[in-house]
């Protein structure tokens, strides 16, 4: 598998993601075609997995955002802060990642590519690797928001109609920008989006 995600990573680096194709990364990984259907359903989801790379810069400067953090809420904005500051960045393949065809399909899909790529986590807390490690954003989103309910900022029953605001802010803008209907600077973009989400969350604090 970590040759044909190596060879598909090749091409979006040098072409763009749009001309990845199953012979070309047959091709350069030095496999027949037949071979890679052994391991993908398909080019998306082949795509999927190679999209993970994008990833690592993410979870790289996680540990920089958290560092100052005084509590659960401090730890939620700044993630969700990092988050929004890289997949703006990257907004296909972050589309790609957490709400395209295989974002929510295949079972332990971030667990088996860590499992091949583990050096792509970077260093993290034990608190926040469980959270790394859901491939579902809305089960991601939700294991922080429990540490909020933990530290009293919140109550539990209120956690999945919080979450789901949360999401549909940030889901939003990220369309917003990956169909270039606006055109903020990837900080305005940040800011707007940490704003409204600080918005959703105070709407329901204790």
């Amino acid at each position: 598998m970590g040759y044909f995600i190596d060879a598909a990573n090749q091409i979006i680096e040098d072409e763009g993601i749009e001309s990845v194709t199953i012979r070309k990364v047959a091709d350069i990984a030095g496999y027949n075609s037949a071979t890679l259907y052994n391991y993908f359903n398909d080019l998306n989801h082949l795509l999927f997995f190679a999209s993970m790379k994008y990833l690592r810069d993410y979870a790289f400067s996680l540990p920089d955002y958290l560092k100052n953090s005084k509590n659960a809420l401090d730890k939620f904005f700044n993630i969700w802060k990092c988050f929004c500051y890289h997949s703006f960045q990257n907004p296909k393949i972050y589309y790609i990642i957490f709400f395209d065809k295989y974002s929510n399909s295949i079972n332990d899909v971030i667990k088996e590519y860590y499992a091949i790529f583990p050096e792509e986590l970077g260093e993290q807390s034990i608190d926040v690797l469980p959270m790394l490690m859901e491939k579902n954003i809305y089960v991601r989103d939700m294991a922080v928001l429990k540490a909020c309910v933990n530290e009293g900022f919140i109550k539990e029953e209120h956690l999945e109609q919080i979450n789901e605001m949360i999401l549909l802010i940030y889901e939003g803008m990220l369309l917003r920008i990956l169909n270039n209907q606006v055109n903020y600077s990837i900080d305005e973009a940040v800011d707007k989006t940490i704003k409204y989400i600080k918005q959703a969350f105070e709407s329901f604090s204790i």
